[in-house]
């Protein structure tokens, strides 16, 4: 690792994982072992693209568990803007409070997307839609637990992990094992440069618990989520076993290029790059999505 990541790794948080099929992705509580304090990270806002209907049901199920426990929610933390989930992070916020936490480099992701979806300069591009900017080594506290980010681009310049005493949420920069790891062909993403942040991940103890954003269930297994450093490290297709950033390179470049848009990237980049807000009404109260045309 670059430096040295002031992190409580002894605490062992409580993990609760919420799966959104649909997305194939897994939102997380975490719980403080020692206060009823908790955070949120990667929420899930539903959507029926083909409707055009957003609703709630997965946030409401983090809702309900986090009042049915009694637990005080102080963070909502998005590891990167999502090309393939919209967040439900401003929905839970309105309804439990918290702060909402990105990656600084936010302000990258939103100028590059603003110009894609021809956003006007009413866009803010600073990263003001969120309440705190995560830089490289930036803690916080959830309760008495102290929380890192550490900054992993590759994948989109603004990913980080977030690493809650013995656990790590490492957003798409890692998958399970036999998943491998995510694309890095998004604007803005370098192949190269994900290795290098992987390997930061894999530089963290052994014994790290890994908790993962997505799962597609490879050759059929059931879907799974959580993993450890030691595991990633022995078995992860694309990075383990000791393979070298330029069989890396070479591989997620070309496998890059065979791989279709996300289903969802297309209203998900609007919505994420505004912290979860759905675009302006107009002024009759009409909200819109844009499809930039051969724009991606």
């Amino acid at each position: 690792m670059d430096q040295t990541y002031p992190i409580g790794m002894t605490v062992k948080p409580d993990v609760t994982p919420f799966f959104d099929k649909p997305s194939n992705t897994i939102a997380y509580v975490v719980k403080d072992p020692n206060s009823s304090a908790c955070a949120v990270v990667d929420s899930v806002m539903d959507i029926d693209y083909a409707a055009g209907r957003i609703t709630y049901d997965h946030a409401d199920r983090m809702i309900a568990f986090i009042k049915e426990n009694g637990l005080e929610l102080e963070w909502l933390i998005e590891t990167h803007v999502h090309a393939d989930h919209l967040s439900a992070a401003p929905y839970i916020q309105q309804e439990l409070g918290g702060k909402l936490g990105i990656g600084e480099k936010i302000t990258v992701v939103q100028d590059t997307f603003g110009k894609v979806f021809n956003e006007g300069t009413e866009f803010q591009r600073d990263g003001s839609q969120f309440d705190r900017l995560f830089r490289d080594g930036d803690t916080y506290q959830i309760g008495t637990m102290t929380a890192c980010a550490i900054y992993t681009p590759g994948h989109t310049p603004a990913c980080m992990v977030h690493v809650c005493g013995n656990a790590a949420f490492v957003g798409d920069t890692l998958f399970m094992p036999d998943g491998g790891s995510a694309r890095a062909d998004f604007p803005g993403g370098d192949a190269g440069t994900l290795y290098d942040s992987i390997q930061k991940v894999l530089a963290l103890p052994d014994d790290m618990r890994l908790f993962m954003c997505h799962d597609y269930g490879p050759n059929g297994r059931n879907i799974q989520w959580e993993t450890t450093v030691a595991e990633e490290k022995a078995h992860n297709i694309h990075v383990g076993g000791g393979k070298t950033r330029e069989e890396f390179v070479k591989f997620r470049t070309e496998r890059d290029a065979q791989l279709d848009m996300p289903r969802l990237i297309i209203p998900s980049l609007q919505v994420n790059m505004r912290a979860g807000q759905l675009p302006p009404a107009d002024e009759d109260g009409k909200t819109f999505l844009k499809v930039p045309v051969n724009g991606l």
